[in-house]
């Protein structure tokens, strides 16, 4: 049984996708951390990395496939879960992207730190790891 959990931004799948390191994070983890990510997160990814696997040269139906397969390892949660958390999420970003509200939302709503690369997200008031760190909170 899962004994942490974080959120995970969408910058977190795509590079799960387009790399080793974060994927083989997620995949080593899975069987005792919970990932959750926000239904809009999911949709940010899906836009972003067609563009970035295009850019690439690479097969952005592939690139789909591979985040499908992905994201089996990972908690879909939608607005009805972080939703009251929005204006909470929106006023602490302020003037950051108010994109990210979502992630930060979900993390205030699950009581978890989330799992980023978005400088925007920190200082927050949410605890954040990045990929360079994570392990340190994923360890027993």
């Amino acid at each position: 049984m899962p004994n942490r959990a974080l959120v995970l931004d969408a910058n977190i799948l795509i590079r799960a996708v387009l790399g080793n390191r974060v994927r083989r994070i997620i995949e080593e983890h899975a069987e005792r951390v919970s990932y959750f990510v926000p239904e809009a997160a999911c949709r940010e990814a899906e836009e972003h990395l067609a563009a970035l696997v295009t850019k690439r040269g690479g097969d952005p139906a592939k690139a789909r496939a591979f985040l499908q397969t992905l994201l089996q390892l990972v908690d879909l949660i939608g607005a009805e879960v972080y939703g009251d958390f929005e204006g909470e999420a929106r006023k602490r970003l302020g003037a950051r992207d108010p994109d990210d509200w979502p992630i930060l939302a979900c993390a205030l709503a699950l009581g978890c730190p989330i799992w980023t690369e978005d400088t925007d997200l920190f200082g927050c008031g949410v605890a954040t790891w990045t990929s360079n760190r994570v392990e340190i909170f994923l360890r027993d």
